[in-house]
């Protein structure tokens, strides 16, 4: 018997050549990936497996809506991001509740509800905190154009779970029973870290797009493979992407950015998948030279953004962001390769000067810098600038020790000379503020 069939000496001959024909395949995988592991034929028989906990911590509130639910005669259970993440360990109480209770049921069963997307089946019951606990009823979509769904409810919790979009999303607990609902093996992709489709992959995706989007999130955040079959659903249906609302694309990348264990790997999945073609053309040509000095940085989506777009505010403006964000990444692009020479201290307090409530973000950039390529040893900017600010030396017009009034009283022309006589005097204490009194500048109008 050859050294591959070993493993499987003293058992019956077909069985053994089976099993042997996978070792061998399993031996030259890892011969292939340099690893020296020998795998046990039990293996081939016992898929990977996460056991249930016995309970999960339940809060009080969404207890007491689950209760009064049930009392009703309405089946009634937890799902969610919450059910996925206590599994793996990561404190999350924010849990959501699908029920067989139609929406006006709900409203009908308390006093305080918010219909926040009533024609989808969800409503917020509000507790005595004003918190509010998602009730969504038991639905399935029947028709969909890749952004909007029309749903049908009066379905079985299967088909609730059938609809969602990944198995590790798609898993239920009674929380009154401490019973499981897990009907398509999310809790065996926990324990493989796989994200896999709920279903064909393409019609997931064709649902809604944005789970695209989902499905890079979620492997960027728990450092999860995404299932072979799912990728390359998520590759051919990216195109797709561009149907998608602005609003709901940036809230996604900036989630991406705020979760991720690593962001540049979140960056190589948009990239790869062509998320990044549609809708982050300005990061997508150059994001690849910026994929590991990006994790140095602080978890700010807009300076995060602003520091991979050759193009920051044209970016954030195509995803709708706000006006205080897009100016926040124009400043940024237009000053990221200004920087002043930490050894010449009127520079850098012209700098702060100009720069102005952006400086901040310009030094939270520096360790994602390449600061090798400056000719001045910028790596000691932070502490220059900490002790300009700790001696509070004037740097705006406001620290001025006179006013355009004062300027005025002392014979300065009212209108345009005032503003220049200020910004003349501005300079003169930006180079030595010892001489920011009143009778000194006073003295130079």
């Amino acid at each position: 018997m050859s050294t591959a069939g070993a493993c499987c000496a003293g058992e019956p001959n077909a069985e053994c050549e089976i099993r042997n024909a996978e070792c061998q395949r399993q031996r030259r995988l890892a011969s292939e990936l340099s690893l020296q592991v020998c795998i046990p034929h039990s293996a081939f028989r016992t898929p990977i497996r996460m056991k249930f906990p016995d309970r999960l911590p339940i809060p009080a509130e969404v207890l007491r809506i689950a209760r009064t639910l049930e009392e009703a005669g309405y089946e009634t259970w937890c799902v969610g991001g919450a059910i996925r993440d206590n599994l793996l360990g990561v404190e999350n109480h924010d849990f959501d509740l699908t029920t067989a209770a139609p929406p006006e049921e709900v409203r009908r069963l308390f006093k305080r509800t918010v219909p926040v997307g009533i024609e989808h089946g969800t409503v917020a019951v509000l507790d005595r905190d004003n918190r509010a606990h998602e009730v969504t009823t038991f639905r399935r979509d029947i028709r969909t154009d890749g952004r909007h769904a029309v749903v049908e409810f009066g379905v079985s919790l299967t088909d609730d779970l059938a609809r969602r979009d990944f198995t590790i999303n798609a898993i239920a607990y009674h929380p009154i029973r401490h019973e499981w609902r897990d009907p398509f093996k999310g809790a065996e992709d926990l324990a493989k870290k796989l994200i896999r489709s709920v279903g064909d992959a393409n019609w997931r995706f064709q649902e809604d797009y944005l789970r695209i989007l989902r499905a890079l999130r979620f492997s960027a955040r728990f450092e999860f493979r995404i299932h072979g079959a799912t990728l390359e659903a998520a590759k051919a249906n990216a195109q797709g992407l561009s149907q998608l609302s602005a609003e709901r694309v940036r809230e996604e990348w900036f989630k991406g950015i705020r979760t991720a264990g690593r962001v540049s790997k979140l960056l190589a999945l948009w990239i790869d998948v062509g998320a990044a073609r549609i809708w982050l053309p300005e990061i997508s040509g150059n994001g690849k030279g910026e994929r590991g000095k990006v994790d140095k940085l602080p978890r700010d989506p807009v300076l995060v953004t602003a520091f991979l777009a050759s193009d920051p505010a044209s970016l954030l403006t195509r995803l709708k962001s706000s006006n205080k964000d897009i100016e926040r990444a124009r400043a940024i692009g237009e000053w990221r390769d200004t920087y002043p020479d930490p050894r010449h201290l009127p520079e850098v307090r012209k700098w702060l000067s100009q720069a102005g409530e952006y400086a901040d973000d310009l030094l939270a950039l520096l360790p994602g810098l390449d600061l090798s390529r400056f000719p001045i040893p910028v790596s000691r900017l932070p502490k220059v600038v900490e002790s300009i600010r700790a001696a509070q030396d004037p740097l705006t017009l406001k620290d001025l020790a006179v006013t355009g009034d004062d300027l005025i009283a002392a014979g300065v022309r009212p209108g345009p000379e005032v503003g220049e006589t200020l910004a003349r005097l501005l300079a003169d204490v930006l180079e030595d503020p010892t001489h920011n009194t009143r009778e000194r500048l006073l003295a130079r109008v």
